[in-house]
């Protein structure tokens, strides 16, 4: 058994809105409505860019379960033009569109779905609901807390929480479905279920042709005070190859596109608009557009490689400003040392790091390393530590006195052998000669009134330690 479908669909920018931001389109493979939002004509881009990319799918020889992955390809695909378009035009940021789609093989259909606009089947007399919005008003009925009766009438029925957008957590929900002759498909925007009850479209769906249903269930909308767009799409599936020179069918925002594209590879598609009854647009609304609260309780997630970039910023300005706070904090210290062959005093610390020395000679001394004692040459080649730079320069002073000291001890110092032949004469007077041995002793305290002569505040120089001065 071969079956197909008897498709027509309409829009109507209804009593209230200026622009029409629905879109749909009606193929022989392809069911497709998409609801735009975002205010301006941000609306009109998101939906009809939307439609104009799904709708490549009507004409794919695609069956059985690749409908699925063909359909969710091609959602993804149509997110990633809103997220261009965005970045074309930063106006258009918050701008976003439902998606409701029925991919048909002749014995199942495919359906993707995201947002609020509907998908029906109508069975044996009995409407069933295809789709599952993803609204704040219907997470409350899944949890129990409103009935179905309250969600129809609640005041945040419209505030939609998932969408395409152009984020990239835009993925629809996917399912197959079977299908039979008889059944009698329909896709709406939210401006019919809004207004008109479930009893009155199944009972509008019940008879007629689709053209027929179309108009009657967009009437019910208008005639019960629906302030949106209305678009219907009705499909007939019937026992019955399709007509020959059936075209598919474009409505709403884009329709214009459409118009643009022949010739250029697209379908060729029949362009309907609503019967000219007086609906369209010639009303105004007064107090705010309830589509520009639509997106009220969802955060902003639109390029969230820039939240990244600015974290990473953050981070790296943290860690910068430590390093830098640290490297302050080395330049104000100093330290006593060796510059070749000088003393010198240095600004920093005794420490490098790949391609970043901490230290730099900050005042090259005059005094020479060799004209200091042992001990005292040992501690500048090692670097003496200072508190500040005063006291640095107090330390270079005190090895000036060092060795200035030992530049001085051997002019005051008696040289070891003058004692030996002033010793020879009184050999022969022993008595005599007692007082001189002692004398010695007595000559050594000039050398020894030298403390002061040190290589570091607490450290006293051993006078024997100048026998190291070159």
């Amino acid at each position: 058994m071969t079956l197909s479908l008897d498709y027509a669909t309409l829009s109507d920018v209804g009593r209230v809105r200026r622009n029409n931001e629905d879109s749909a389109y009606a193929g022989p493979h392809l069911l497709l409505l998409a609801d735009g939002m975002g205010g301006a004509a941000a609306g009109e881009v998101a939906s009809a860019a939307a439609v104009q990319v799904i709708r490549r799918l009507d004409t794919a020889e695609i069956s059985g379960e690749d409908m699925i992955e063909a359909l969710a390809g091609a959602v993804h695909r149509a997110n990633e033009r809103l997220s261009e378009l965005v970045e074309e035009d930063p106006e258009r940021e918050g701008m976003g569109s439902t998606v409701t789609a029925l991919m048909f093989d002749g014995k199942r259909l495919g359906l993707a779905h995201l947002g609020d606009s509907r998908a029906y089947r109508l069975r044996d007399g009995q409407l069933y609901q295809l789709s599952h919005d993803h609204t704040f008003v219907q997470s409350l009925v899944d949890e129990g807390r409103i009935s179905q009766e309250e969600a129809f009438t609640h005041p945040h029925r419209n505030l939609i929480l998932r969408v395409l957008d152009g984020r990239p957590d835009s993925d629809p929900d996917l399912e197959m479905l079977d299908v039979q002759a008889g059944d009698r498909l329909m896709l709406c925007s939210d401006g019919l279920p809004d207004y008109v009850s479930d009893e009155v479209i199944a009972a509008s769906m019940a008879s007629g042709t689709p053209d027929s249903v179309v108009v009657d269930l967009i009437t019910h909308a208008l005639e019960a005070g629906s302030n949106d767009n209305v678009t219907v799409l009705v499909a007939d599936v019937v026992e019955t190859e399709p007509a020959s020179g059936v075209q598919p069918q474009l409505v709403g925002a884009a329709a214009e596109l459409a118009q643009g594209s022949t010739g250029r590879g697209e379908p060729t598609v029949v362009v309907r608009t609503s019967g000219g009854d007086g609906h369209g647009g010639g009303g105004h609304g007064g107090g705010l557009d309830p589509e520009e609260l639509r997106y009220a309780p969802r955060p902003p997630k639109r390029f969230a490689w820039l939240r990244r970039i600015a974290v990473l910023l953050v981070v790296l300005g943290l860690i910068g400003g430590g390093g830098w706070f640290a490297y302050s904090w080395t330049q104000k210290q100093y330290y006593v040392g060796t510059d070749g062959d000088y003393v010198a005093i240095f600004k920093g610390i005794e420490a490098d790091l790949p391609g970043l020395s901490l230290s730099k000679v900050y005042e090259r001394q005059t005094l020479q390393v060799d004209k200091l004692p042992t001990y005292s040459r040992e501690q500048v080649e090692a670097n003496i530590q200072a508190d500040n730079l005063p006291g640095a320069r107090s330390i270079v002073a005190e090895l000036q006195h060092t060795a200035a000291e030992c530049a001085a001890k051997p002019t005051t110092t008696p040289k070891p052998s003058t004692p030996v032949p002033s010793s020879k004469p009184p050999v022969s007077k022993p008595p005599v000669s007692t007082p001189p041995v002692s004398k010695p002793p007595v000559s050594s305290p000039p050398a020894s009134t030298a403390p002061t002569g040190t290589a570091s505040p607490s450290t006293p120089v051993d006078p024997d330690d100048c026998d190291g001065v070159r």
